[in-house]
C-alpha cells in the first residue's frame, strides 16, 4: 500500500509547501481538499491546473484524489448536483488524480430509500461523465450514509466501474459497524481509504495516529489480508479543530506508525 496524506491537515498551504512535506516526510501521495479557501480548487484556471500538475510530477508526488464537497443523496435539482460533480471531475482530468471524493449528504427529513435512489440516480448520470473524462467518483462512508452497509445501498444500484466507495475508517466504527463487515461491503467498489485517529468514540478530536481509540491495526489487517494494495490517505481534520497540533510536526511518526502496521500485517 501506498501513504498519503490530505491538505485537509495543512488548509490553505501553497502547493509547493504542500509539495515539500510530502517529499521531506516520505508520503507518496496528497489528497487535495477541492474548496475555493483552498489554493486547488473547480475555480482554477486552465492554466494554473497544468502548472499544479507539472509541480506534483516534477516533484514525484502524485495526486490521490480530489476531495469535492459535492452531496449526491441532497433534497433539490439534480442539475446544480450534477454540475459540481462534473467540475470536479474536470479538475482531476486536468490534475492527472484518478479519483473525485463526494459525500452522501443526505437529509434527515427524506426517507432512507428516497435519500438511496437520489443519491443512486444522479451517480448513475455521472458516471458516464466521469468514464469520459478518465476519473473515477468515490462515495465517502459519511454523514447520512456512514457504514459500508450504508454504501452499498447506493453503490449497489449504480453498479458502474467508474462509481465506487471511499472508505473513511472513523464513520463506520463510529456507527457501530467493524473493519471486516466495512471491507466486506465496500471491496469491490473500494477507490481508496482514509485513515486517521481520534480521542473517542464520543470525542472526534483528531490525535497522533495510533494515539486514539480508532482500532487502524485491525483495518490495516483486514486490507493487507485480503491482498488490497491501495492508498492510505491520512486525513487530520486540523480544519476543524483549530486547537488540534500542527500537523507537519505528525507526519513523520504517522509514516512510521502506518508503516510498522503494514509490516505487522504483512
Amino acid at each position: 500500500m501506498k501513504l498519503a496524506f490530505s491538505t485537509l491537515g495543512v488548509p490553505g498551504l501553497p502547493v509547493p509547501d504542500v509539495i515539500a512535506l510530502a517529499v521531506a516526510h516520505g508520503y507518496h501521495g496528497v489528497e487535495l481538499r477541492a474548496h475555493p479557501e483552498e489554493p486547488v480548487h473547480p475555480g482554477l484556471a486552465p492554466a494554473r491546473r497544468a502548472e499544479v500538475a507539472a509541480e506534483f510530477k516534477e516533484a514525484g508526488v502524485e495526486i490521490v484524489g480530489v476531495a469535492g464537497y459535492a452531496r449526491v443523496a441532497t433534497p433539490g435539482d439534480d442539475a446544480a448536483v450534477l454540475a459540481e460533480i462534473r467540475a470536479l471531475l474536470e479538475l482531476a482530468r486536468d490534475l492527472g488524480a484518478p479519483f473525485v471524493r463526494v459525500f452522501p449528504g443526505g437529509d434527515a427529513d427524506l426517507p432512507r430509500e428516497e435519500a438511496d435512489a437520489v443519491a443512486a440516480r444522479r451517480l448513475g448520470t455521472a458516471a458516464e461523465d466521469a468514464a469520459a473524462l478518465g476519473v473515477r467518483i468515490l462515495l465517502e462512508t459519511h454523514d447520512s450514509h456512514p457504514t459500508g452497509a450504508d454504501a452499498i445501498r447506493v453503490l449497489g444500484p449504480v453498479g458502474h466501474g467508474h462509481v465506487g466507495a471511499l472508505w473513511d475508517v472513523m464513520h463506520p466504527w463510529r456507527a457501530g459497524e467493524q473493519p471486516l463487515d466495512t471491507y466486506a461491503a465496500l471491496a469491490p467498489h473500494l477507490g481508496y481509504v482514509q485513515v486517521k485517529d481520534i480521542a473517542s468514540a464520543d470525542d472526534p478530536t483528531p490525535v497522533p495516529l495510533g494515539a486514539g481509540a480508532l482500532p487502524l491495526a485491525e483495518c490495516v489487517e483486514v486490507l493487507s489480508r485480503n491482498g488490497w494494495d491501495g492508498w492510505l490517505c491520512w486525513e487530520y481534520e486540523k480544519r476543524w479543530h483549530e486547537t488540534a497540533p500542527p500537523l507537519p510536526d505528525l507526519l513523520t511518526p504517522a509514516r512510521d506508525h502506518l508503516t510498522r502496521l503494514l509490516t505487522e500485517s504483512a
